[in-house]
């Protein structure tokens, strides 16, 4: 009886720290799941919003980039094309640029020979539409890093609405259990809102300064075609 004892004192120990261990440890899954209904539904919009967040960036990241590219060479080939007075040649090698500064470059050779003041306004009615173009559903992932964490502290208010009506029905016994649901429904929503409007920010910020990058290339270039055109022959 006594080995039989002092086996079952020495196992106990282990035991409990296995059954701490195993309370502590909750997965995020988990946390979803048990913060009731609400906060799933809050969770899935969530959910919903980064992919379309997410899908936006790497879409308009790679429009963007492939939009900045453009041979070194490209405005020392329309100079010497320009000032030789092989206008076509100007105009077939800007169309084969598939890049917004080619077809500003377009735009005004296309102008060749009208006032150099309608030659500026076609190009800057070209930039502008080529701006357009590169900003194109940006502004979504915009409204995505304001409303995701909102989203999220609503589900906090649903959840808080929940744990005061299980208060109120508990008659003033208040169980920490009962409480789970809405706790559990107050913070994951308020994590989750606040890491998807981060992701969003940051993904809005960084097109936009891409975006700029590419703005100012073509106001560059654009200046050099005037530039070109305002030279003596």
């Amino acid at each position: 009886m006594s080995l039989l004892l002092l086996q079952d004192t020495d196992t106990t120990p282990e035991n409990l720290e296995e059954i701490v261990s195993e309370e502590k440890t909750l997965s995020i899954f988990n946390l979803i799941m048990e913060g009731g209904l609400g906060g799933q539904i809050i969770i899935a919009l969530l959910f919903v919003l980064l992919l379309i967040g997410l899908y936006i960036y790497f879409e308009r990241f790679l429009a963007i980039k492939a939009a900045s590219k453009i041979d070194k060479n490209y405005m020392n080939q329309i100079r010497d094309n320009i000032l030789s007075g092989n206008i076509e040649a100007a105009k077939i090698l800007s169309q084969n640029n598939k890049t917004p500064v080619a077809r500003l470059i377009e735009k005004g050779i296309s102008r060749i020979g009208k006032p150099l003041d309608d030659i500026n306004t076609a190009i800057e009615n070209a930039g502008k539409l080529e701006i357009y173009k590169l900003e194109r559903n940006v502004s979504v992932l915009a409204t995505i890093a304001g409303a995701a964490p909102m989203i999220g502290f609503l589900g906090t208010v649903i959840g808080m609405i929940i744990a005061i009506h299980e208060i109120a029905n508990s008659g003033g016994q208040i169980d920490i259990k009962m409480l789970s649901d809405g706790l559990y429904t107050a913070m994951t929503t308020t994590v989750a809102g606040l890491i998807v409007g981060i992701i969003a920010y940051i993904s809005y910020n960084h097109l936009i300064v891409r975006t700029n990058k590419v703005v100012y290339q073509m106001e560059a270039n654009s200046l050099e075609f005037l530039d070109l055109l305002n030279e003596p022959v």
